[in-house]
C-alpha cells in the first residue's frame, strides 16, 4: 500500500462503535461483541490496538487487516478444526453463532523469545526450567527453537488485569473449565499449529508462537473462536535472515505486534501507568507491518475500504438483524 492510503487511513480509524440494533454489547480490548436474540454474535474488529493487556490506541486499517486475515485461516482450517464463523457481512465483521468462550485461552510455542514480564524468556532467564507444566532442558538460547512446541495455556483476566500463566492441573484445580474441555481445546491448539507452522514456512514464515480461544456451542461442541494467526494473536519472523540475525545476536526481523511492544519497552513502558503517546510514524510503520503480514500470508494484496467506517457498518449491518 501506498504511503498516502496508509496515511489517509489515520483518519478513518474505528476507535469504538455503537450498533445497538444489533444487540447487547461487549466490549473487549479489539473487538466489540454484538450478540442477538437469535444466538448471533457480531464481532466488529475495531482498529484499537493493545500490548500488555493494555489498549494502547488506534493504527490504520488494523480491524480490516484482522477480520480479513482471519477469515482466511479460519476457512484454511474449517476442515481441520471447528470454529464459529457464518459471514464477513463487513470488512470490520465477522458474524458468529453465540458461543460461550472458555475462561483459559491456549498459547502455543516453540521459541525461546518474548520481552513481556510474563514471557517463557523472562521466565527463562530467572533460572525457570519448567513453564506452564512444561520442563524446559538447559543449554536453550534467546530466540532458539524449544525441542517441540509446547502448549502454555494462560487465564483469561478481566479486561484491565493480566492475564496469568498456568499449567493444565492449575486450570483444573481452579476449576476454570472441564477436563474434557481443556483436552479437546488443547488437541485442537497442536493441530492448528502445526498447520499454521507448515502454511506460514511455504511463505517465508516461521510461526513463532500464537493463541487461540475456544468456546463452547449451545450443542456442546468446542469450536474455535475470535481469530488464528494474525499479527494480534501471533508472533512471525522471517525465515530468510532468521539464522544470520541469531548468530550476530540480533533479534529476528518481524512483522507483528513485536515492533510496537519493542518501541513501548525502549520508552520505558511494560503496561504498568500511563500509556506513552505514540507518534503518527510509529502507528503508520506498525499499520505497515499488520499490512505485510496479511498480504504475504494470504498471497494476495490487502486492499482497504476507503468509506468512512460508522456510517458504512450500519448500512451493511441493519439487513442482517
Amino acid at each position: 500500500m501506498d504511503l498516502a492510503t496508509l496515511r489517509h487511513g489515520l483518519t478513518l480509524t474505528l476507535d469504538h462503535t455503537s450498533l445497538d440494533f444489533l444487540g447487547s454489547k461487549y466490549q473487549g480490548k479489539v473487538r466489540d461483541n454484538y450478540s442477538t436474540a437469535d444466538g448471533r454474535r457480531f464481532i466488529v474488529v475495531t482498529d484499537r490496538i493493545s500490548a500488555f493487556d493494555r489498549v494502547l490506541g488506534t493504527l490504520p486499517f488494523k480491524g480490516q487487516v484482522l477480520n480479513s486475515l482471519a477469515a482466511f485461516w479460519f476457512q484454511e482450517t474449517a476442515s481441520l478444526v471447528p470454529n464459529h464463523v457464518l459471514g464477513v457481512p463487513d470488512p470490520n465483521v465477522m458474524e458468529c453463532v453465540e458461543c460461550e468462550p472458555l475462561k483459559v485461552e491456549m498459547i502455543v510455542r516453540a521459541y525461546l523469545t518474548g520481552v513481556s514480564s510474563t514471557s517463557i524468556l523472562t521466565a527463562y532467564r530467572a533460572g525457570a526450567r519448567e513453564f506452564c507444566g512444561n520442563k524446559l532442558p538447559d543449554g536453550l538460547e534467546e530466540h532458539g527453537p524449544l525441542p517441540q512446541p509446547i502448549l502454555t495455556p494462560t487465564t483469561k483476566a478481566p479486561q484491565g488485569e493480566h492475564d496469568e500463566n498456568a499449567s493444565r492441573q492449575e486450570i483444573l484445580d481452579r476449576k476454570l473449565v472441564t477436563p474434557e474441555h481443556f483436552d479437546a481445546a488443547a488437541e485442537y491448539a497442536m493441530a492448528l499449529f502445526a498447520h499454521g507452522q507448515k502454511v506460514c514456512a511455504a511463505r517465508g514464515l516461521i510461526l513463532v508462537d500464537t493463541k487461540y480461544e475456544f468456546g463452547v456451542t449451545k450443542d456442546g461442541r468446542i469450536v474455535v473462536i475470535d481469530e488464528i494467526h494474525t499479527p494480534d494473536s501471533s508472533r512471525f519472523w522471517f525465515a530468510k535472515s532468521y539464522e544470520e540475525r541469531r548468530k550476530k545476536g540480533q533479534s529476528p526481523e518481524s512483522f507483528d505486534k513485536e515492533y510496537l511492544r519493542r518501541w513501548l519497552v525502549e520508552q520505558g513502558y511494560r503496561g504498568e501507568g500511563p500509556v506513552p503517546n505514540i507518534p503518527d510514524e510509529v502507528r503508520l510503520e506498525a499499520a505497515r507491518r499488520y499490512i505485510e503480514a496479511c498480504d504475504t500470508i494470504r498471497g494476495s494484496a490487502f486492499v482497504p475500504n476507503l468509506e468512512a467506517p460508522a456510517e458504512r457498518l450500519a448500512k451493511n449491518l441493519k439487513s442482517r438483524v
